[in-house]
């Protein structure tokens, strides 16, 4: 399979820093929406934050010491 298209099973610390992550924008959206009120350009806030995110995690996944072992086939 093709690097970009592979996904990466996590082992327990992988998992927990994909939470920490999730954490990090989760605080730092409620944040956001404390000073903007609900509307068009928080909704973009909110599909950036959530893009980013996801590159945040996918980063952290590429990562081999947050891998779970190959095993040999």
């Amino acid at each position: 399979m093709r690097k970009e298209f592979a996904f990466h099973k996590l082992n327990q610390q992988g998992q927990t820093k994909a939470e920490l992550i999730g954490d990090i924008f989760e605080e730092a959206l409620s944040r956001i929406e404390s000073y903007v009120p609900d509307s068009r350009e928080l909704a973009i806030v909110r599909t950036k934050l959530e893009e980013a995110c996801f590159f945040a995690k996918k980063g952290m996944a590429a990562q081999a010491s947050n891998q779970e072992a190959k095993s040999a086939p």
